[in-house]
């Protein structure tokens, strides 16, 4: 199985999520580079992209959205954002890689029905300084209306157990990441955080993933730090 889930969110345009069954498709965790590639490539055939390849990012917990035109180079941000610009009129397909973060999805559609699609990483630094909210910011520069989220599978309230401090800094900024793990100590829930950030947006959330940490067939940091990234992915069919 090489999608966790996989959904046509609007006609013409796919959502998925990927599973420990497409392998790592991170370049940084000290995996073999030709066998990333494959497996990004298997992934893109399995969406049916053809000629097209899926763009991914350099993650770096900041707060960058970057428009993207066209595939090229990883762009170092967080976030992106591409509408019907390329030569075909399609956005660029798009990917967000995690393994306890939390993989943002969101599609609109311009005032010609255009998509705008994007991708957010959001951990807990990019929740605190409110990458969604900047990524929803941006689609609406770039024409969006009606925008949707998919929120994917991230380490949920309950297992995220953080220091005291830093729960209060992050839940300071973000009230609804305030939580407490299944065992009674600090913790901070970012699904819940980024939710609150989507509402507030006036961005409904579509689907919200499960806990990365409880799923075996999820890439988890907590669980393993020596671990792959599974994607976060959204195309149009062309």
């Amino acid at each position: 199985m090489v999608f966790l889930w996989r959904d046509e969110v609007r006609p013409g345009v796919s959502v998925a999520f990927t599973d420990t069954d497409a392998g790592n498709l991170a370049l940084h965790v000290g995996d073999n580079p030709g066998e990333v590639n494959l497996r990004r490539s298997r992934l893109e055939q399995s969406a049916g992209l053809g000629s097209r390849r899926f763009q991914f990012m350099d993650q770096v917990h900041g707060e960058h959205v970057e428009f993207i035109a066209s595939h090229g180079a990883g762009p170092t941000a967080d976030a992106m954002v591409s509408a019907a610009t390329l030569p075909n009129g399609a956005p660029q397909p798009l990917a967000v890689m995690v393994a306890d973060c939390v993989p943002v999805v969101l599609v609109g559609t311009d005032s010609g029905k255009r998509p705008v699609i994007a991708v957010a990483h959001a951990g807990r630094p990019g929740v605190a300084s409110g990458i969604v909210s900047s990524t929803v910011a941006e689609m609406r520069h770039r024409g969006a209306l009606d925008i949707r989220a998919w929120v994917g599978p991230s380490i949920c309230g309950k297992c995220y157990e953080v220091p005291e401090q830093l729960r209060s800094e992050v839940a300071a900024k973000v009230p609804a990441t305030w939580s407490s793990t299944s065992w009674g100590t600090p913790s901070l829930d970012l699904p819940a955080g980024v939710r609150a950030q989507l509402d507030a947006s006036g961005v409904a959330v579509e689907y919200l993933g499960e806990c990365t940490l409880e799923s075996g067939s999820l890439f988890s940091y907590r669980r393993d730090s020596r671990t792959g990234r599974f994607a976060g992915l959204v195309w149009t069919h062309d």
